[in-house]
């Protein structure tokens, strides 16, 4: 059986695609080209994929990438590819944080579209900076905050839009790992030692590596703007630079509240984020590592469970969805539906039309500002004592 799409087809040439970052060892450059690869709307043509040149090289090469186009610095592929007639359309940045902006930067100035994993950067600063540079160029920029594209959190959202839940009183949302319950960061392990160093991950630990996520899958479902934040943020296992555990009350515009519980060392959870939704006419939970289902209970009703491709699904997730119900979507699907929104957008600019409505709630710079803010806080807050402090932000 074929999930219908009501996705663009965005022309008949797939987007010319770069990525910097993401060569040999890297774990999320294979997933974001996997995910650039399943709609079939990206073609990877160019890259800046190490700071390692001959890393960068091998690795292009053995992606197929050209040999002249497989650059040893992110500065010569925006200048290279500007340049070129068949230049790249959209550039996709997939390094440690704190290579997020400048190669950002590069690319808008050099008139290129950009795709850039989250935190958006290292400090609220250079988001800033951004936001006024994409506004500037008029160009696209999104943000892999992949969880907003799983179906049943698009669905979510548009429940809580259309009112189904009444007025939100309350929100809870936890993100819990357990892969750095020991001090691998200070054995070697590549992954984890950048992650929890400052000079690479930024002034956030956990809560900027996966607090982020958790931030915005509650913003996005909700619809709501936080106001202000009292965060606790601790660093469990000796030795370790930033937090690895965090717990954090939030206060948002229109008087709904809400926690916030992230960790890495939780034992016994490898990748387990959730989202409550509670109104005064029902509620919704949601669970990652059970993507496909969203509980709902209205108001004084039994709880039900609404499914991926079930008939009471509308059509946000139904546009998300490539697989009949019970054939399980998840991660990497999650990414594509980031990517695909993305090209629909791109594609609409270069075809001087409207793009899909669908694809307009895709993660933005503005997204990205609202987690760096959210990160800037929940360090302010728990540097001071664990007090109330300002975390809204004016974009």
């Amino acid at each position: 059986m074929a999930i219908e799409s009501s996705r663009h087809d965005g022309g008949s040439r797939k987007l010319r695609l770069g990525m910097v970052g993401g060569g040999h060892g890297a774990f999320i450059g294979a997933v974001h080209r996997m995910a650039a690869r399943l709609d079939d709307r990206y073609e990877l043509v160019a890259g800046a994929l190490s700071a390692n040149p001959e890393n960068a090289r091998r690795s292009a090469l053995d992606l197929g990438i050209a040999e002249d186009r497989a650059y040893t610095s992110y500065e010569e592929m925006a200048e290279k590819e500007a340049a070129r007639e068949d230049g790249i359309d959209v550039v996709s940045i997939v390094t440690p944080n704190h290579l997020h902006f400048a190669p950002a930067k590069a690319f808008l100035e050099a008139g290129i579209h950009v795709i850039c994993d989250k935190p958006m950067t290292v400090s609220l600063e250079e988001a800033k900076a951004l936001v006024a540079l994409v506004r500037k160029t008029g160009l696209v920029f999104v943000l892999t905050q992949n969880y907003t594209g799983y179906p049943m959190v698009r669905h979510a959202r548009e429940m809580v839009a259309s009112g189904a839940l009444g007025d939100i009183r309350v929100l809870q949302t936890n993100y819990a790992q357990d892969w750095l319950a020991t001090a691998i960061d200070q054995e070697g392990q590549k992954q984890a030692a950048w992650r929890t160093d400052p000079k690479f991950a930024g002034a956030g630990g956990s809560v900027g590596d996966i607090g982020v996520h958790a931030f915005n899958l509650a913003a996005f479902v909700s619809g709501l703007e936080i106001e202000q934040l009292c965060a606790d943020l601790r660093s469990t296992v000796p030795g370790r630079q930033l937090d690895d555990n965090a717990n954090v009350l939030m206060r948002f515009k229109g008087g709904a509240t809400g926690t916030l519980w992230v960790s890495q060392v939780a034992t016994g959870n490898f990748n387990r984020l959730t989202l409550g939704v509670y109104g005064t006419k029902g509620g919704i939970q949601w669970d990652g590592e059970d993507n496909d289902n969203l509980l709902y209970t209205p108001l004084g009703e039994a709880t039900r469970i609404l499914t991926r491709g079930g008939p009471d699904v509308g059509a946000a997730a139904g546009r998300s969805t490539r697989l009949p119900t019970r054939h399980p979507e998840g991660f990497i699907e999650g990414f594509t539906n980031v990517y695909t929104d993305a090209a629909e957008l791109i594609a609409a600019k270069r075809d001087g039309r409207a793009p899909d409505p669908g694809a307009t709630s895709v993660p933005t710079v503005e997204d990205g500002a609202r987690g760096l803010a959210f990160i800037e806080a929940c360090v302010k807050s728990s540097r001071a004592g664990g007090v109330w402090v300002d975390a809204s932000i004016d974009l």
